[in-house]
């Protein structure tokens, strides 16, 4: 079964990793689009036949629980992004991130102190 997460899907386990766990009331109403319950439960069962949800009974409700971790998440999404959207170099990505985005002073000074500290490594060996 395919692992990627759609938007729909990336909205729900998004609710999901923000609560830990959530029951589909609880994920509905913690969704900006009004969506009917019966599509949220289609979604979450859907992210549970990926492997990427599970839920446990409670009493007549089901709680479901993100089993994909938002980081794992984070890197799947950014590795699709940059292989289809800037040909698999991660240097057009970052550079279109920080020309594009509107970052603090002491964001941009983070930013350098790790780009600084990869090129010692690099450096190193």
């Amino acid at each position: 079964m395919n692992r990627t997460l759609t938007a729909r899907e990336m909205d729900i386990m998004s609710v999901l990793w923000d609560l830990e766990s959530a029951t589909v009331a609880e994920v509905r109403e913690r969704l900006e689009d009004d969506l009917a319950y019966n599509t949220v439960l289609t979604i979450l069962r859907i992210l549970e036949a990926k492997g990427l949800a599970a839920h446990r009974k409670e009493g007549r409700a089901h709680r479901y629980h993100p089993l994909l971790g938002r980081e794992e998440a984070g890197r799947s999404i950014l590795g699709r992004m940059r292989d289809k959207l800037f040909k698999g170099s991660a240097e057009l990505l970052m550079t279109h991130l920080v020309a594009e985005e509107q970052l603090s002073p002491e964001a941009v000074r983070r930013l350098r102190k790790l780009l600084d500290e990869r090129l010692e490594k690099e450096e190193e060996r």
